[in-house]
């Protein structure tokens, strides 16, 4: 009823539906903007303008004002009230033209508008529900009465009849309205129930949630870190390659100057032999004695020329080793320490438990693995340590 009131309440006095867009003059009255602007608009000339409702009047067009405390009840009313179109109950006695039912009487199984509520009994047998459109499961199946009464035993809603004479006569029972009291008040201590515990798992999520961000933050961060330690290992084994492969380069450059030269020697050797050998064919196929018997001495023709014995050629094997040879041992070296350095300076960036350990083990490494040259080197003096041991003769008792 009190619904249904407050429903009057918020329709225009002009177009008598609800408000739309609600605009208030300075006399407090409420209208549609619509409505208002077109009764200002048929005032304009006359002098003056005038309230709908109250008859105030103004000697200037009144400003409009947005009453957004009454748009809002509005809408809330809206949204809490079923509309014809989502029941789609009219009213029984609206013959004429279907109009909305705002309540249903159980008693008269009829759905009542809103100006037919004002006029029905307001005895306690007429006893008023939401719009419906079926009545029939609001009475007792047996006596075809209201159900009025709530079984706690039997856990069912009865009607008077049912208590007084019928199979839950003597039962404790109460008003539909004090079982659904105690009813709500039951859902209610479930719900808080429910809403603690929705509570404290919505503080879990939250904890595992934080939880979840800085594992995911750590992963990143040491994620980021491995990226700089490789980049800056790939960066100084680039430095060492480079360093190496330029080391290398250098001495095939030396070497192969140093070749070419003993090369370019040989060669004019070789064209100084060959110069030899013609002149010694030509004595040789010579038929008159006395030209081979005068020819100089040719004792000297096997002679070495200056500078171009063995020692400059390279013709001993210890010589040409040097030349031709590469300093293996040294590129070695050099590549051993470089490796050494990278780690040993990279490391540090990137705790790793037992670092300096590992630095100790690449350390003796180059200590205890020296090159095949070194340990070859080092045997043969072994050996000849051994030879170089005294005898002593044994002493016979």
């Amino acid at each position: 009823m009190a619904s249904a009131d407050l429903r009057e309440e918020l329709d225009c006095s002009i177009c008598l539906t609800t408000y739309t867009d609600p605009v208030m003059l300075r006399c407090g009255h409420n209208f549609c903007r619509v409505c208002i602007d077109r009764v200002l608009d048929t005032q304009d000339g006359s002098g003056g303008y005038s309230c709908p409702e109250c008859r105030e009047e103004f000697q200037e067009r009144p400003a409009l004002m947005r009453n957004l405390a009454l748009r809002k009840i509005m809408e809330n009313l809206l949204t809490t009230q079923p509309t014809p179109r989502e029941t789609g109950i009219f009213c029984t006695y609206c013959v004429d033209s279907p109009v909305p039912a705002v309540r249903s009487c159980l008693h008269c199984e009829a759905s009542l508008c809103d100006k037919h509520l004002k006029v029905h009994s307001k005895s306690p047998e007429h006893v008023l529900s939401d719009p419906s459109t079926s009545l029939e499961n609001r009475k007792c199946s047996v006596h075809k009465k209201i159900l009025e009464y709530y079984c706690t035993e039997d856990a069912t809603c009865i009607c008077v009849s049912c208590s007084l004479a019928g199979e839950h006569r003597g039962h404790r029972v109460e008003t539909l309205d004090e079982a659904s009291e105690k009813k709500k008040d039951e859902l209610k201590n479930i719900l808080q129930k429910l809403i603690t515990n929705s509570e404290e798992t919505e503080g879990r999520v939250q904890s595992l949630e934080k939880r979840r961000r800085k594992a995911q933050e750590k992963a990143s961060g040491e994620a980021e870190r491995v990226t700089a330690l490789f980049i800056d290992i790939r960066r100084r084994l680039d430095d060492l390659e480079k360093r190496v492969l330029s080391d290398i380069s250098r001495q095939e450059k030396e070497k192969s100057l140093s070749l070419s030269a003993l090369i370019q020697k040989l060669e004019i050797q070789k064209d100084e032999l060959s110069r030899k050998m013609r002149h010694i064919e030509e004595l040789c196929n010579m038929t008159d004695p006395l030209t081979v018997l005068q020819e100089p001495d040719t004792g000297d023709l096997c002679d070495p020329e200056e500078g171009g014995g063995d020692e400059d050629t390279g013709g001993h094997d210890n010589q040409r080793h040097d030349v031709d040879g590469l300093d293996v041992t040294g590129i070695s070296d050099t590549l051993h320490t470089g490796l050494i350095s990278v780690l040993t300076k990279s490391m540090p960036k990137f705790y790793v438990k037992g670092t300096n350990d590992l630095s100790l083990r690449l350390n003796k490494l180059r200590v205890g693995s020296p090159p095949k040259k070194s340990r070859i080197k080092q045997k043969h003096l072994a050996v000849k340590s051994v030879k170089r041991r005294p005898h002593y003769a044994h002493c016979h008792d």
